[in-house]
């Protein structure tokens, strides 16, 4: 399942949002103020294929959102990424959910819908603050640690093999597989074609082990509501399962960590923010809002035109791309006063429009209450264990257009006495 790298393409002057190299840096947000105010549906030429639509306004996300019979995400149709998923090579999953229309989209939602449900939620608070305790039980008492590796990407890592139903053990594999499915423009991830068919064959075979394990004896994790519900009286077949168990991977693992990683390094470039949630614990829900807000941990979601389409003051023609940038949605000044102020009261009082790094409408993410979950617990543990944790070194970014990721981040504290 090999997908094309993204390349850099001389646009004339103009911004290639696609290039992945953009991402590298906070500059980008700067582009997207430019393309809200000048020209907020933006035609990007791509040097691999026909372009895109890139769409930076909030109340234009929102209605892409929430019309998928004009804006598909199918996979025939090209899929949710920027790519044509319908043309990788080697690909031999079917669609998972996040690749397919209503209603066929909402009864595979439907199988896994039972593992989100809020019961179900809140009973594994106990377990993630145990797990966030035993984290922050290991921080070194160096009082330095790298952040990312220590506790952003352990914690969501064990959370999902606890939705799997599988050793925490298990968990490394699972996070070297998420990084390699959405890291194909960052050549540390993506060691090469070799090591990518390596990490899918892995992950199938064990995704298939798991499969017939839980066809023989069932319990109520993810994996045996996939081997043993229907759609429309039929089971759901091996190669759904497959793009399903890599989407469930992949977004179990990604957002929240990064959001983790994104939340801190927001609270040491905000001290004063920082300072008021160690005076009012009470805000971290509304923080929690805000950090998604500020971190977008999914930079763009794709969709392709199924007819003839006005958007933006633009034509936009059936089979054309049309991206949906989230990270610029998120600074929209029109719906948020002071966007480029990380504002850990902004969601205290309710009415701060929704965030949309979990998405909208059909797609809108179904883990959201977990991931918040997990953040809320975190942030808790955290300033109450090392109320002057900062950020204290070079962080490194991920390569992408897709997801907005840390890769290292040093960090500095006074250790627990």
């Amino acid at each position: 399942m090999l997908r094309p790298q993204a390349e850099a393409v001389d646009l004339d002057g103009k911004p290639d949002l696609k290039n992945p190299d953009l991402y590298l840096t906070d500059d980008f947000h700067e582009i997207f103020r430019a393309l809200r105010a000048e020209e907020p549906v933006y035609w990007n030429p791509e040097a691999d294929s026909s372009g895109f639509w890139a769409v930076t306004r909030y109340d234009d996300i929102e209605t892409i959102s929430k019309s998928p019979k004009i804006f598909s995400s199918a996979k025939d149709m090209g899929g949710h990424r920027i790519f044509n998923e319908n043309e990788i090579d080697e690909n031999d999953t079917d669609a998972s959910m996040i690749s397919m229309d209503p209603p066929t989209h909402n009864a595979y939602r439907r199988m896994v819908t039972p593992g989100f449900v809020p019961k179900r939620i809140s009973n594994m608070e106990e377990r993630i603050r145990a797990r966030v305790t035993r984290l922050l039980d290991r921080m070194p008492a160096t009082g330095q640690t790298e952040f990312v590796s220590a506790v952003a990407a352990a914690l969501p890592i064990e959370v999902l093999a606890e939705l799997f139903g599988v050793p925490s053990s298990d968990g490394p594999k699972l996070f070297e597989w998420s990084n390699a499915t959405v890291g194909e423009d960052d050549p540390e991830l993506r060691v090469s074609d070799e090591y990518m068919r390596q990490c899918v064959g892995e992950m199938a075979g064990y995704a298939a082990g798991l499969w017939e394990e839980r066809l023989k004896n069932p319990g109520e994790d993810l994996i045996s509501m996939l081997a043993h519900s229907k759609v429309d009286g039929e089971a759901m077949t091996f190669p759904t399962y497959i793009g399903t168990f890599i989407l469930l991977v992949v977004a179990g693992n990604e957002t929240t960590r990064n959001s983790i990683s994104g939340g801190l390094q927001a609270l040491s470039q905000f001290p004063d923010q920082r300072r008021k949630l160690l005076e009012d614990p009470s805000l971290i829900p509304s923080a929690v809002q805000e950090i998604v807000r500020w971190v977008s941990p999914v930079l763009h979601m794709r969709r392709t035109a199924t007819e003839d389409v006005e958007l933006g003051g633009k034509e936009i023609k059936a089979g054309d791309k049309v991206v949906m940038w989230y990270c610029s949605a998120n600074r929209d000044e029109a719906k948020w006063q002071d966007p480029y102020t990380f504002d850990v009261t902004r969601y205290a009082m309710g009415d701060a429009p929704t965030q949309l790094g979990f998405g909208a409408g059909q797609h809108f993410c179904l883990g959201s209450r977990l991931a918040e979950l997990q953040l809320k617990v975190l942030f808790q543990e955290l300033l109450t264990r090392f109320p002057d944790i900062e950020v204290d070194g070079p962080v490194r970014r991920l390569r992408s257009n897709f997801i907005s990721g840390i890769k290292e981040m040093p960090v500095r504290y006074t250790p627990s006495a």
